[in-house]
């Protein structure tokens, strides 16, 4: 594998942003037991989960490089980490590893596996295999979790068949939570030729509560209890089926009604919540990152003017497109981070609704009869917002083309560097974490695509946030930390290259009277872990 990533390989993990292409796939043996549809289970059945996830399965399902949110809600259940995270208060807890750090402030930190740890295949896990999964983030490849260690994990290393050791590059008080990021794979599965291919088109074998059954692309992936597990969250069913529906009205009618297969569904939307409540479901939301963001071509003018990027923000009415696209359920932005973040501070610069600013801006920058096209992924959420949009710039005198389109087909033009001018899309690094550096790593890192698709990797504003965001990495004073770190999302926001409109609230739907134990969460996805089968 070349250290560029191919577009195949992107729309694989970029899974955040919609649905892939489709991939075609024969898995081996790992994944095990007979094809199986999506028309599996009935409610009645008390050993089986039936679970409706918005989003497709036929994305990337190698834990290192993926941001499919169907699929890293299945890796969660498959895998472990040496430590893994509450997926709501993403407080870190042990895993694979038998203790938390005590040291928060220490340059490197031991971990001894747990007793009788096996994969699924029930040959027992190693520190070879921890060591094997490091290599592979930390390695020349760049895959996806490599963002979120590389600038302060310098190496894994093996201290006997029980134990390891993380040597970083200075005190990273952080790295608790972001271990459940990695999670451990097995050397003598995935060191075989051609494997991480066959992990990319669904493969799976991990050490976790549940092994994958069975994965049909667009169709469904099923999962069975593993009797070999002996960790902290053992599988409380004995069966999962995870239908992949993208299709809100078919998704809304697999949980609808007294004979209804699923008894939870992810990515509800607004207009159906009140039809479901009173159906007796419980149906909740979970305020987190989830956004639309903009993001400029500043390779092209006259969108390598930050005037011009400010002016196209400020020109936007937030509020309608909450009103009436969201339905109330979204939130301006006033920062990169959401308001629930815990790091949260809004910044020196916010686009609220000042179109007579926007105009100013733009006469400043000289531009007049500015033509644009929107090009945007056809999420649903997102391409309600549009109009908005349109009918915001049109207002200030900017002529606006929308093209939603398939995630594939937009993300291919961009990988391919053909010309556009601005792109709508939805994205949400909660799936990964919480804290800022992480979330900030996401997007804005050096060498990394969205950089590269923005044209503004390399450039001497790029270079000193960069600057920036070390800095604060490297700061081990919690205050002083933070302070950095506002600087740099003040940065950020000023230079609006990739930033936030509107952050928006996910919904998930269940029958309380055939499960327990379910928690709404902020960013895609399920977590069965603790739920149960009543």
């Amino acid at each position: 594998m070349s250290s560029e990533f191919s577009r195949r390989d992107f729309l694989r993990y970029s899974g955040a942003t919609g649905a892939a292409a489709f991939i075609a796939t024969t898995l081996s043996a790992c994944s095990g037991g007979p094809a199986s549809t999506g028309s599996v289970g009935a409610g009645s059945n008390k050993d089986l989960i039936t679970a409706v996830i918005g989003y497709g399965n036929d994305q990337s399902w190698d834990p290192t490089q993926t941001a499919s949110a169907f699929a890293m809600a299945g890796i969660n259940h498959i895998y472990e980490g040496l430590l893994d995270t509450d997926p709501i208060t993403r407080e870190p807890y042990p895993a694979l590893a038998t203790a938390l750090p005590t040291d928060l402030n220490a340059t490197s930190w031991k971990f001894t596996l747990r007793d009788g740890a096996k994969w699924h295949d029930g040959r027992p896990v190693t520190a070879d295999d921890v060591v094997f999964t490091f290599e592979r983030i930390l390695g020349p490849d760049n895959v996806l979790a490599g963002n979120f260690f590389k600038s302060w994990l310098q190496e894994v290393k093996k201290v006997d068949d029980k134990n390891v050791e993380l040597v970083f590059k200075f005190p990273f008080p952080d790295a608790a939570p972001r271990l459940t990021i990695a999670k451990i794979m097995p050397k003598h599965v995935f060191s075989q030729a051609g494997a991480w291919d066959k992990a990319k088109s669904g493969m799976t074998m991990g050490s976790g509560p549940y092994k994958q059954t069975a994965h049909n692309p667009k169709s469904n992936t099923t999962f069975e209890a593993f009797d070999g597990y002996n960790g902290p969250r053992p599988a409380t069913v004995k069966k999962m089926n995870w239908l992949t529906i993208v299709d809100a009205a078919a998704r809304v009618a697999k949980i609808s009604g007294g004979s209804a297969e699923a008894q939870i569904a992810d990515n509800i939307p607004y207009a159906n919540v009140d039809q479901l409540k009173q159906q007796g479901l419980t149906v909740e939301g979970g305020k987190g990152m989830n956004h639309m963001f903009l993001m400029f071509n500043t390779g092209a003018k006259p969108f390598d003017d930050v005037r011009v990027r400010q002016a196209l923000h400020y020109a936007i009415d937030k509020q309608k497109m909450i009103d009436v696209a969201l339905k109330g359920h979204g939130t301006a932005s006033s920062s990169f981070l959401n308001e629930d973040n815990p790091t949260y501070k809004r910044a020196s610069v916010v686009y609220d609704y000042d179109p007579d600013k926007a105009k100013a801006l733009l006469a400043e920058a000289g531009v007049k009869n500015l033509t644009i096209n929107l090009m945007a992924v056809n999420v649903s959420w997102i391409a309600d917002c549009l109009p908005t949009i349109a009918a915001s710039w049109e207002a200030i005198g900017i002529k606006t083309t929308l093209e939603p389109q398939d995630t594939a087909a937009l993300f291919a033009k961009m990988d391919q560097f053909q010309d556009y001018q601005v792109v709508a899309a939805a994205s949400n690094p909660n799936q990964f974490g919480m804290d800022a550096d992480l979330i900030l790593h996401y997007n804005y890192v050096p060498g990394g695509l969205w950089m590269k698709y923005s044209h503004w990797d390399g450039t001497a504003d790029a270079k000193k946030l960069f600057a920036m965001m070390d800095e604060a990495s490297k700061e081990t004073d919690k205050a002083k930390r933070t302070d950095l770190i506002h600087k740099y999302l003040d940065f950020v926001a000023e230079q609006a290259i990739l930033y936030p409109v509107v952050h928006n609230e996910l919904m998930t739907a269940w029958d309380p009277k055939k499960l327990s134990g379910i928690r709404a969460q902020p960013y895609p996805g399920i977590n069965l872990l603790q739920a149960k089968r009543t």
